[in-house]
């Protein structure tokens, strides 16, 4: 069963920041919505709050950033690069610092409807120089996002969650940066899946090893760089497609990331890509703009059967059904018997 962990961020961050007082913590007007006040209330000295003016915000990590500290930027996704491009290019990408942008809500977790929605976010920033991107898929992430980024020597943007954040992979096993999870090992389907999207291509996974389909699932938290060889490997392998799922528009994200390594690779198989189809969203809850742009485990199921041309009778009751336990580093066979 899969747990589900509230406040993650929070307490992390303030044990991780207690010896690095390099740390400082920049705040877009919020603060309780992007879980730092508890960072606040520890380290007053070390928490600003910069108002509804993001370009100021990018400007002030920038100017911390040059003096020797280590600016932590929290607001939504959306925030963070819409209005103050300009600022995040020329003050903070172009000189190389190291400034952490956490951008949270991205896509459609927030039901704010298109003015609060990143859903061009990956597309945008994967083409700035310098900039590395993360995306976070579960609490485990979360937790070890601060050491990934930290140990980065320029600017990093993170796709991050909050609130009650479900626990996929084993706490003990962070991610690695620019290293993909094998989370099944197949060569009918190669699955890559990143951010909350890989939760519902584990349970897509599940079914459809039960029905004899092998699925080569990959869960991805770097978007760039992107020179992972499991990537182009697991493209090599499968008979009949590569199936990317993501939270973000199809147009310059994972989906377009997994197309340029494969065709670089020469690799001949088929690639479909999932998520957003070049349309804005709406407002509404996550499972019905899930459910509406095609990112549930059903539709990875539907997808697959049209890939390969059958049908599995697989229905979405089972897929809820499903249980999934978090993954670590398990043997070869024993991710064969997924």
């Amino acid at each position: 069963m899969i747990e589900r962990v509230e406040g993650v961020h929070s307490r992390n961050l303030v044990a991780w920041a207690k010896d690095r007082p390099e740390v400082v913590v920049l705040s877009g007007d919020l603060t309780g919505s992007t879980e730092i006040a508890a960072f606040r209330a520890a380290y007053q000295d070390r928490f600003f709050t910069l108002g509804m003016a993001e370009q100021n915000m990018l400007s002030w990590a920038g100017g911390m950033a040059r003096e020797g500290l280590t600016p932590f930027l929290h607001s939504f996704a959306v925030f963070l690069y819409r209005r103050p491009f300009d600022q995040l290019s020329m003050s903070v990408a172009y000189p190389n610092l190291r400034v952490r942008i956490f951008g949270f809500l991205p896509g459609i977790t927030t039901p704010g409807g298109a003015t609060h929605q990143a859903i061009e976010d990956l597309a945008v920033l994967r083409a700035v120089p310098n900039l590395t991107v993360l995306e976070v898929g579960d609490a485990t992430e979360v937790e070890s996002v601060l050491d990934v980024a930290q140990a980065v020597d320029g600017p990093v943007y993170v796709r991050m969650l909050r609130g009650a954040i479900p626990r996929l992979f084993d706490s003990a096993v962070p991610f690695q940066l620019d290293r993909a999870r094998v989370l099944s090992i197949g060569d009918d389907i190669a699955l890559i899946t990143s951010g909350i999207a890989t939760e519902q291509g584990m349970r897509a996974t599940h079914a459809l090893r039960r029905r004899g389909v092998s699925v080569h699932h990959l869960h991805v938290s770097t978007l760039k760089p992107f020179s992972d060889p499991q990537i182009t490997d697991a493209a090599s392998r499968v008979r009949h497609a590569v199936i990317t799922v993501e939270n973000h528009s199809v147009i310059g994200g994972l989906g377009s990331a997994v197309a340029e390594r494969v065709a670089e690779a020469g690799a001949r198989v088929p690639l479909i890509r999932m998520g957003l189809a070049d349309t804005y969203s709406h407002g509404a809850s996550l499972n019905h703009l899930m459910r509406e742009n095609g990112l549930t485990a059903a539709a990875v199921v539907r997808t697959v059967e049209r890939a390969m041309g059958v049908e599995l009778g697989i229905e979405e009751a089972e897929l809820e059904a499903t249980d999934i336990e978090p993954l670590g580093a398990p043997e070869l066979t024993q991710l064969e018997a997924l």
